[in-house]
């Protein structure tokens, strides 16, 4: 019986070790966020019935209730998607291989000149494809337990890493200079800074494609890209076989509906719009909530937003800025701050997608590995002004 080993443990070189010995077994993985609370990943392991966890002594348990994969199945990779309800993709070896030759081609990886940083969270598919990237293509790779600016720079400056997968959040923290010291930085997750350094490849992909699927709008070898009615929809080598309780979301030719909203340009380059239920409805007027935060970062006033409808008697949607502001202006009034976002947006997009409403916050609610909670915007409050 082909098992599911559930991998208890941290990034690092035991991780990898794991991973190809339950894959040498004819097992595949599944990665657990150590970082989670105990109940957190008893709900993890009660949806995808793994028959062993492996932690990071080396010490397995048995559990009852393990259910087998199937000939050929590498991982799966728990996702909450848009429900918060844990499923598992299952992503085959073949898949993992697609993966791993078609990313490594379009950066131009080199097993003999290169060397990947894994330092995203390994239960998350963006951090996880690093390390099958660099097994499946013998690409020396160093595995870091999570995202540190100084451990990041010292694995590029002290032990030659060229190439890493980050989050925006992360690049940001990175800074231009630590940036440079790689060669390719993929960036993923959400949608990447438009002032990003060259040396930044945007990504797009989801946890169903096994990773990012297209590389600064162009979709790698072998995937293909189709719109219908605006939404993305993805059919590549690299999909899931199917979830964990059996179900398939392909169609029966094979495409992939995202449930992301996008464009093609003329020359079918891709961009995203973001998820289908992000779009805000404004006085009749189709607002999409990242089209107007990648202007609003522009501002001096802003060191991170997120924008957000919320219910509105008049216009049936209000757009809502959360924003936490930049050190200068910490303490200004937020009817000026407001009025300043509202300004730039007016003459960068249109004056209807201009904020209605200002909130001033802390911090934004993030993921486990950085992106922001849009479900998590409606539960904040702090200091507002609200546009006339």
């Amino acid at each position: 019986m082909r098992r599911l080993v559930a991998l208890a443990m941290a990034g690092g070189p035991r991780f990898a070790d794991a991973l190809r010995r339950c894959w040498d077994d004819d097992d595949a993985v599944l990665p657990l966020d150590v970082r989670l609370s105990a109940p957190a990943v008893a709900r993890i392991v009660e949806a995808m019935h793994p028959s062993v966890v492996l932690d990071a002594a080396g010490d397995s348990a048995s559990l009852a209730g393990g259910e087998p994969v199937e000939e050929g199945d590498a991982l799966v990779v728990a996702t909450s998607g848009t429900t918060g309800e844990p499923k598992g993709v299952v992503l085959s070896h073949a898949a993992v291989e697609s993966s791993a030759l078609a990313a490594s081609a379009r950066v131009g990886a080199d097993a003999s000149a290169d060397r990947w940083l894994a330092c995203l969270p390994l239960s998350h598919v963006g951090g996880l494809s690093v390390v099958t990237r660099a097994i499946v293509t013998g690409t020396p790779v160093e595995i870091q337990p999570r995202f540190a600016v100084e451990d990041a720079i010292s694995a590029a400056r002290d032990r030659g890493a060229t190439l890493v997968s980050l989050v925006p959040a992360a690049l940001a923290r990175l800074g231009s200079q630590g940036a440079a010291l790689f060669r390719t930085i993929v960036v993923g997750g959400q949608q990447a800074p438009a002032d990003r350094p060259g040396n930044v490849v945007a990504t797009y992909g989801m946890t169903e494609t096994g990773s990012g699927v297209v590389y600064d709008g162009v979709g790698l070898q072998g995937v293909e890209v189709s719109l219908r009615s605006g939404e993305v929809f993805i059919r590549c080598p690299m999909l899931l076989r199917c979830y964990r309780d059996g179900t398939d979301p392909k169609s029966a030719d094979g495409w992939f509906a995202t449930g992301d909203a996008g464009e093609l340009d003329s020359g079918g380059r891709l961009s995203i719009n973001g998820r289908l239920d992000d779009l805000v409805i404004s006085g009749g007027e189709n607002i999409w909530p990242s089209q107007v935060e990648a202007v609003l970062r522009g501002h001096p006033s802003v060191l991170e937003v997120a924008v957000g409808g919320r219910p509105d008697p008049q216009w049936g949607a209000r757009l809502v800025a959360y924003v936490v502001a930049a050190p200068e202006v910490q303490g200004a009034e937020p009817a000026t701050i407001l009025a300043g976002l509202r300004e730039l947006v007016k003459q960068q997009l249109a004056p209807y997608a201009a904020p209605r409403e200002l909130i001033v916050v802390e911090r934004l609610p993030r993921s486990a590995i950085g992106k922001v909670s849009r479900a998590g915007l409606a539960t904040l409050d702090g200091p507002r002004a609200v546009a006339g």
